[in-house]
């Protein structure tokens, strides 16, 4: 199946749509939608009841597209006949939100053990002697190590995923990805520790990685 699960960048809560549960249990969108605001009361109990409004083609008639929580999709399916398509969709939503829970974990540990190397990076940059260009070795230091662990800098990175320019890239970032970037900066940091300047460290790294 296709992805049937979400997750908002720099969120907790994975989400499915009603549209997205339409489609694979084989209904109609608007059978699914009359069935979450006849029990609007029962979902809300789960947590905000969330949507976004949209414009159907052909028609002047806008459309709510609903995005559900793990416990509020549980609660839809409760509602649906239980044919065949149904009960396969079902156990495969099961399947996907587990798989995103634990994906969101990979990356808060990801995050968490990218944060000391990244201080000893920073604080290797903060040693360097001053200079007027200094402070821009900080973002061209990160640009370096997006760039060989991701073939992207990171301005780059939040372009193609959609995100907006002061966002920041760890975000929408996959757990592996957070951990590629994490090692290239310990390499870096250490690099510029025993007197390596920009252009050694980035041939370097460059000839080691590719």
């Amino acid at each position: 199946m296709n992805h049937l699960v979400f997750l908002t960048p720099n969120t907790q809560e994975p989400f499915t749509t009603s549209d997205v549960i339409a489609a694979f249990a084989g209904i109609q969108h608007h059978t699914v939608t009359r069935l979450i605001q006849q029990h609007e009361a029962d979902f809300k109990e789960f947590g905000i009841l969330r949507f976004e409004i949209e414009e159907i083609k052909g028609r002047g008639q806008p459309a709510k597209r609903y995005q559900l929580n793990e416990e509020q999709a549980t609660l839809l399916m409760t509602y649906l006949k239980n044919t065949a398509q149904v009960r396969a969709f079902k156990k495969e939503l099961v399947r996907q939100f587990y798989a995103m829970r634990f994906e969101l974990y990979k990356v808060q540990a990801a995050k968490m053990e990218r944060r000391p190397v990244r201080v000893s990076m920073t604080d290797a940059i903060k040693a360097l002697p001053d200079s007027p260009h200094k402070a821009m070795k900080y973002g061209q230091y990160t640009d370096l190590a997006y760039k060989l662990a991701l073939g992207r800098t990171a301005r780059q990175l939040r372009k193609d995923r959609g995100a907006d320019k002061h966002a920041v890239a760890s975000d929408y970032m996959t757990a592996e990805e957070i951990s590629l970037v994490s090692d290239v900066e310990n390499k870096i940091g250490v690099l510029i520790g025993i007197g390596m300047g920009y252009q050694e460290i980035k041939a370097k790294l460059t000839r080691r990685i590719m």
